[in-house]
């Protein structure tokens, strides 16, 4: 998690929080599972991104990197927080941490990977 510089000063407040998933498959399904859920408060904004992780592992070969799919590469889940008060901000991101933990469960439990392999398979 990481503290901005508010760029709005309507909403001063803010947090990003960045989370690696294994894949871009998972990425994208809990970035659609998350974001259905629409903040209650007009005091709060969020967005979601997929990102590609800041640090990448140096053994991956070259030619592997290059014949990837750019999108395949995002795997980091961003949310950002904007709010007007220090208070919504953790409220907001409070709720949010508990619906994350219930999409990050049932993604365990389901073991998307293994149903998409055995699927193409």
């Amino acid at each position: 998690m990481a503290l901005i510089q508010p760029t709005n000063p309507d909403f001063p407040y803010s947090l990003t929080i960045s989370l690696p998933l294994p894949s871009n498959h998972l990425a994208s399904c809990a970035l659609r599972a998350l974001e259905v859920d629409a903040e209650l408060s007009p005091f709060v904004r969020r967005t979601f991104t997929l990102g590609t992780p800041v640090v990448e592992a140096p053994s991956e070969p070259q030619e592997k990197k290059q014949k990837q799919d750019p999108d395949e590469c995002k795997t980091v889940l961003k949310i950002t927080y904007m709010a007007t008060t220090n208070r919504m901000l953790r409220v907001s991101v409070n709720g949010f941490m508990e619906s994350l933990g219930v999409v990050l469960g049932v993604m365990a439990e389901l073991d998307i990977d293994v149903l998409k392999a055995e699927l193409e398979g």
